[in-house]
């Protein structure tokens, strides 16, 4: 077994897990050492009582968070073509209230044991993966998980523990890694991801060929408006017109240097594809100082976007799973350049949606989820609100375009005194 998992199984009973079943309230449950008598049955597992008397747990383990990474999101697909059978819901392990103690996995039920618990065999021996199995106990009330010990079948399972209900936490689990693993903080840490990615993604020798380490944040001479917004909120139209009203320069990100590559690392784990479009907002800050130096700069969208739809990714559930207002997740990095004025662009789901089918474009995964799920919409105005350092400055863009203009001009002349 790895090093990673025995070091995990040493406080083992001290983790809770939290299993997220689609569509339906997230299940959460803890363990404990000793029988006492009359443990109840996690909710979760008071509903497979009827139909399984045995189901399983993966959690990836790996000591390179990098393959670990691929590696979890690779297993999703292996489950799928090698258990047909097989239901499975992601699963998150953590140490309540520990930063960095969060290991993402899988919960499986199946009606076939004998294949799953081969492929489960097989893992166990040649990935970084600890597996679990959940038995029934006679009276039916109770189960045990059992900890396999990496020997590649049931008969080898090691420790046993009492699974127990636990009490779902104040905040998602994944707030709890969030930080340089789904939004990043600096730029060494997300050039270090791409760093270590390039024996398995070639394409980030070029990304990092574009990088120059940014130079000591200082206040530009020409004020730095960003516009943040969700698609089809009018930032493209806005952001042309400040340039024309304001003869000032236009700058987007990610830049389009990144283009040739964008489609290739949004086809990446989150780890990898956040450290990504964390750097070209470092890539957009030496731009900013740049043109910065002689005119007033806008930029279409920049550190907040990226830090918003992270969060509201890593996330799930309702608003309230986000980290609290002031949670050190919604900081500005403090070796990015910081803009005068964020103007943030609002406008009802309902004209939103109309406007991007009078566009007729092609959607990105993430717009197709603003379109299917509710909560991630309101997951992102909120991450987007509570970032700081500027916070967003909310306006509606449901006026006509020139109305709005208007409006953006009066506050970039009261705050940036153009």
């Amino acid at each position: 077994m790895a090093r990673r998992a025995m070091s995990l199984l040493n406080r083992w009973s001290s983790r809770a897990f939290y299993v997220e079943l689609d569509g339906a309230s997230p299940s959460c449950f803890a363990l404990q050492e000793t029988h006492g008598g009359n443990e109840e049955a996690p909710g979760l597992f008071r509903k497979m009582h009827a139909k399984y008397d045995r189901c399983y747990s993966l959690h990836v383990c790996g000591e390179d968070r990098i393959n670990s990474a691929k590696f979890y999101a690779q297993l999703r697909d292996r489950l799928q073509r090698d258990l047909p059978g097989c239901n499975f819901a992601p699963m998150l392990s953590f140490v309540p209230h520990v930063r960095d103690s969060l290991i993402k996995g899988y919960f499986l039920t199946s009606e076939c044991l004998d294949p799953t618990e081969r492929l489960l065999g097989d893992l166990t021996r040649n990935e970084p993966v600890l597996v679990c199995s959940y038995v029934r106990g006679e009276s039916g009330g109770s189960w045990t998980q059992h900890v396999w010990s990496g020997a590649g079948g049931r008969e080898k399972m090691s420790q046993k523990y009492y699974v127990v209900p636990s009490e779902e936490p104040d905040f998602h689990p994944a707030t709890l890694n969030i930080v340089n693993s789904d939004v990043f903080y600096s730029f060494e840490d997300a050039r270090e991801v791409l760093q270590k990615c390039d024996d398995i993604i070639p394409e980030s020798a070029a990304v990092l060929e574009l990088l120059c380490k940014p130079q000591a944040r200082s206040k530009p001479d020409f004020p730095v408006i960003v516009i943040e917004g969700l698609d089809a909120t009018g930032k493209t139209t806005l952001t042309e017109s400040l340039r024309e009203a304001l003869g000032a320069a236009l700058l987007r990100s990610p830049p389009q240097c990144l283009s040739p590559w964008r489609a290739r690392f949004d086809q990446e784990p989150p780890l990898i594809r956040r450290a990504f479009y964390a750097l070209g907002n470092y890539l957009t800050a030496e731009q900013i100082g740049q043109k910065a130096t002689q005119t007033a700069v806008i930029v279409d969208r920049f550190w907040h976007s990226t830090a918003a739809y992270a969060l509201a990714t890593a996330v799930s559930g309702p608003v309230c799973n986000l980290p609290a207002e002031g949670s050190e997740v919604y900081r500005w990095p403090g070796d990015l350049l910081q803009p005068s004025l964020v103007v943030l662009l609002t406008l009802d789901p309902e004209e939103r949606k109309r406007r991007l089918r009078d566009r007729g474009l092609g959607k990105t995964e993430e717009e197709q989820e603003l379109g299917q799920n509710q909560l991630f919409r309101l997951r992102v105005e909120e991450a987007y609100r509570r970032i700081c350092g500027p916070v967003c400055i909310t306006v509606d863009a449901s006026p006509p375009a020139d109305q709005v203009l208007q409006q953006v001009l009066h506050l970039i002349r009261g705050k940036c005194h153009l």
